[in-house]
């Protein structure tokens, strides 16, 4: 269970991040859905992601912090953006989320001390709980902020993933790394993955 902590021990924390998983809608996104009609008059579902969180995660590989999602709707968008970006773990379907955080432990031999996760709503408070550490965006219910050990200043699809990107990456002691790299424009290629990929069946 999440209690608050200290600045100084949230940063230890982050310390110890090894993976970063994510909500989608409300995270990734503003939580706004849109449907348009395609050619055969069915409807598809666009998203709007931010390309700075998209760069965020990417910094994030660059050191070897995996990132995975794992959310309550099936979206062809959010599978997309997750190939684009490279993430992981792509969990798609599951309103009750803990038991695909629990999966994702198994399959990565990791601790829950060194994953973190991001949510913003009611169905995100079994992970929050769970996790290392536990990230709330700024537009996130009560609920899911009383329980954080971090909010974030950003609106979930406003650079609220990156907000949190970059503040993992500094407490692990990359930020002059990553500069120096801008500077030279100068990047490790990342190695391609086997993508885990599961969608609850309907």
């Amino acid at each position: 269970m999440t209690k608050k902590i200290t600045r100084k021990e949230i940063i230890a924390r982050a310390k110890k991040i090894k993976l970063l998983l994510t909500d989608v809608d409300g995270v990734l996104t503003d939580g706004n859905m849109y449907f348009v009609e395609n050619q055969k008059s069915n409807l598809i579902e666009i998203k709007g992601f931010h390309a700075q969180d998209g760069i965020g995660l990417r910094l994030l590989h660059q050191f070897n912090i995996k990132t995975g999602m794992i959310t309550g709707r099936i979206s062809p968008a959010a599978q997309n953006r997750a190939g684009t970006l490279r993430m992981k773990y792509v969990y798609q379907g599951f309103l009750e989320k803990l038991a695909p955080f629990k999966d994702i432990l198994k399959k990565s031999g990791l601790k829950p001390h060194e994953v973190a996760f991001i949510g913003d709503d009611l169905t995100d408070v079994p992970v929050l709980k769970n996790a290392g550490l536990a990230f709330a965006t700024h537009n996130a219910v009560k609920e899911v902020k009383d329980i954080a050990h971090f909010v974030t200043k950003k609106k979930g699809g406003e650079g609220a993933v990156r907000e949190i990107c970059d503040f993992l990456l500094k407490a692990q002691g990359r930020w002059k790394q990553i500069l120096k790299n801008v500077c030279n424009s100068s990047w490790d290629k990342i190695p391609k993955e086997k993508v885990i990929v599961v969608n609850v069946k309907k």
